[in-house]
């Protein structure tokens, strides 16, 4: 069982930074942060397998977004830079424990998640 809790949301405005926080009780081979906007489906923004630290983003993030983890503390982050109202989100912490490529794998464990509104 993988327990995860995100953290670090709230309201920034249009080109400010925000960082979120996801606690681990453990890590997993592949690690991710997703989110979803109301009526919207839920996307897979920014993904790392832990072992090599290899990461990987979705288009609409790159550049923009760097995930992260601190290994003292079992921690995942998702620093988010130049932030853009469509930005604006629940976003979800999630791990699983099957092998593949982190971005095309089902996610079997999620946190609460943590709501980022950008607005002005």
């Amino acid at each position: 069982l993988v327990q995860l809790a995100e953290s670090g949301g709230g309201t920034v405005q249009p080109g400010g930074s925000l960082r979120l926080s996801c606690a681990a009780s453990t890590y997993t081979r592949c690690m991710a942060w997703f989110r979803q906007a109301p009526g919207k489906e839920r996307e897979g923004v920014a993904f790392i397998r832990t072992s090599a630290g290899e990461t990987t983003y979705s288009d609409s993030v790159k550049g923009r977004f760097t995930i992260s983890l601190d290994n003292a503390k079992n921690a995942l982050y998702l620093q988010m830079n130049s932030l853009k109202p469509e930005d604006t989100a629940m976003y979800y912490c999630a791990a699983d424990l099957s092998g593949g490529n982190c971005p095309d794998i089902s996610y079997n464990y999620w946190g609460q998640g943590t709501q980022v509104t950008v607005s002005s």
